[in-house]
Parts: C-alpha cells; structure tokens; sequence
C-alpha cells in the first residue's frame, strides 16, 4: 500500500501497489493510441486492450482526479499528461546504475531510447578494468564516487545489476548517497530503511514461476478406461 503525502508531509489517500504498477500499462497504451492520433477512448475500450474490468480502470484513475467525461470517455492527450504527472515523468528524474556487465551495458544502451525524462545519468563498477569506460554517451566511474556524483547530479532512483553478493553493499551505498528508490536485478532480499522504496527484477524467479503454468509432462497421455 502507498501512502500519498502533500508537500507538507499530510497523508491523503492509500493507494495500493497494484493500481501503482497499472499506470505505465495505461500509459504505454495511450501513448499507442496517440500516435495513431486517437482523441477519445472509453474505459471499455482500454480495458479490451488490456484485458481488464472497465470498472477497475476507472476506479484506478478516480484515485488521482477526475479525467474522463460520461458517454465520451477520456481525452487521450490530457490523460497521458496526467499520468506523466502522477508517475513524476513531467520532471528530470535521473538514475545511478551500478554494475556495468552485459545487464548493466544493456540496459544503458536502452537509455538510448528513453523519451521519457527519467534517464540513467551515471554508471559505476567496483572492477578497475571497467573504469573509464566510454557506454554511448556515459562513462563508466570508480564507486568512490558513488556518493559525491548521486548528491551532484541529483540521482534519485538507484539500479543495482551486480552479482547477489554484492548487493547489499551497493544498496547500502545508494541510501547513504541518498537515493529515494532502488530497482534491483540481483536475485537477493535487499535490507533497506523504510522511507526508500525497492523494487526486485529478478528474471530467474519469474522464470521459474512462470515453469509452474505450462503444461505438465504426461498431461495429455491416455488414461486407461477401466469397463
């Protein structure tokens, strides 16, 4: 659960998590749409794009504001405007990422790609040999630099990429730099204070989860019938 807070620190509303990670599904989908120049599209019309109850979308956007008008739907443009608001993307967010292997590599490559205002403004690697070295635009520094970079350039949201045991170092180093959020590809239970916000990327355990849903082995075989 998410509590909102004014600028002066009093609670307003309890949003949940689910409906949290449901907005840049919606956003991805009206962003879709307003390239194809679409105005207007209903909650019916969202929720068969997105397999989800009409009902539910309505009541995740109803959290935030009033954004659609009955028997017309919601204004594609404005409603993209707003939830780049809520999700803060209307402001520069920048990004520290430590671990720069072929996951870390990687994903600053797709920092390319990003329209969006949050972007990767600065990698880091404990190796020596990594040190200095150029990926697109960002050059790979030293993590004794971790702190003085993360509180000069602003850096707000850590990603960790770097071995399990490794982990807990590097988080601990974010939230000494004083980062507010961390997403973390280390398959590893990170230990955090309460006021900075993780989230986990762990591809092993989505791939496992996911091998529960296929279909077992000997599913289909033929039963004996018994007369």
């Amino acid at each position: 659960m998410v509590v909102r807070r004014s600028r002066r620190g009093e609670v307003m509303k309890k949003i949940s998590e689910a409906v949290v990670r449901r907005l840049p599904v919606y956003l991805q989908v009206l962003s879709d749409l307003s390239k194809r120049d679409v105005q207007t599209v209903s909650s019916q019309e969202l929720g068969n794009k997105l397999d989800l109850n009409p009902a539910q979308i309505r009541k995740d956007l109803a959290y935030f504001g009033e954004f659609g008008r009955k028997g017309i739907g919601y204004d594609v443009s404005y409603l993209i405007e707003k939830i780049r608001q809520i999700l803060k993307l209307d402001q520069g967010l920048n990004v520290g990422l430590v671990g720069a292997g072929n996951l870390g590599r990687a994903l600053c490559n797709y920092n390319t790609y990003l329209k969006d205002n949050m972007k990767i403004t600065a990698v880091f690697d404990a190796n020596p040999a990594m040190i200095g070295v150029a990926i697109n635009s960002l050059v790979v520094m030293p993590m004794d630099q971790l702190k003085d970079i993360v509180v000069a350039r602003n850096i707000r949201i850590g990603i960790i990429t770097v071995p399990a045991a490794e982990a807990q170092n590097v988080a601990d180093g974010f939230v000494e730099a004083g980062v507010e959020g961390i997403l973390n590809f280390a398959p590893t239970i990170l230990r955090v204070p309460e006021h900075v916000r993780i989230h986990y990327a762990d591809f092993t355990t989505e791939l496992l989860s996911l091998a529960y849903y296929l279909e077992k082995e000997g599913d289909e075989t033929d039963e004996p019938v018994m007369d």
